[in-house]
């Protein structure tokens, strides 16, 4: 019954698009400012640092979000919803510190020496030792954008866009059971079969979660460990 409907197949197809486009997002931009951020030679970096883990503290509130993402034509289409969060601070400070922490200077020298310019270095080097917390913070945008309810419910207007979460909201605020002319047994039944299809409902939408975690379980405390306590 869960499948058969087509605002849920709708939501789900649409919260895997924003899942998707918005975490590749997430984590380009995360790297591109956290690799900087970790390298002592980059002039002004803690300065960069204090003015980024600022806005963790202090932010504009909710009414001028929205009119930027007003004012740049965002409201009511996909970008409302990935462009907003592109990048968190938590977590490209925990980025930043497990680069810190776990890719050595010299490594860094001898790279320069042979030739690597920082972009090699990163790409060649610097991620394929950082998969710990890359996989820690996949999984962070990734479960993020797909438990995303309050962005979709503020930007979105157009049906077609509804993401899961709004569909399970209007699933569980919506009144299904309508008791005219219908004898008690009747209404019974079909109580039952409404709490039934939520939940339902709920255990579809938490399947993608249900499948990405555990191949990345033995990535993740390893990852949060060390990007969270050194440094």
């Amino acid at each position: 019954m869960v499948f058969e409907d087509g605002e849920i197949l709708l939501g789900f197809k649409n919260s895997l698009i924003y899942t998707l486009i918005g975490t590749m997002i997430n984590m380009i931009l995360t790297i591109l400012l956290a690799f900087p951020l970790s390298r002592r030679e980059l002039p002004g970096r803690n300065m960069i640092t204090f003015f980024i883990t600022f806005t963790m503290f202090f932010s504009g509130g909710l009414i001028p979000t929205y009119l930027i993402v007003e004012k740049l034509g965002m409201v009511d289409t996909i970008w409302a919803m990935v462009i907003p969060n592109a990048i968190s601070t938590f977590n490209m400070i925990i980025m930043r510190t497990y680069f810190q922490t776990s890719i050595p200077g010299e490594l860094q020298e001898s790279a320069y020496l042979d030739g690597c310019n920082h972009f090699r270095f990163l790409w060649s080097i610097v991620l394929p030792l950082s998969t710990p917390i890359l996989a820690v913070l996949l999984l962070y945008y990734g479960v993020g954008h797909w438990n995303s309810y309050f962005n979709a419910l503020i930007y979105l207007r157009s049906g077609k866009l509804i993401n899961i979460q709004l569909v399970l909201r209007n699933i569980l605020m919506a009144n299904q059971i309508s008791t005219g002319g219908t004898d008690a047994a009747a209404f019974g039944e079909r109580a039952m079969i409404g709490v039934t299809v939520k939940y339902a409902a709920i255990v579809v939408s938490s399947i993608p979660v249900l499948i990405l975690y555990p191949f990345i379980q033995k990535y993740f405390v390893k990852g949060i460990m060390v990007g969270a306590l050194k440094g």
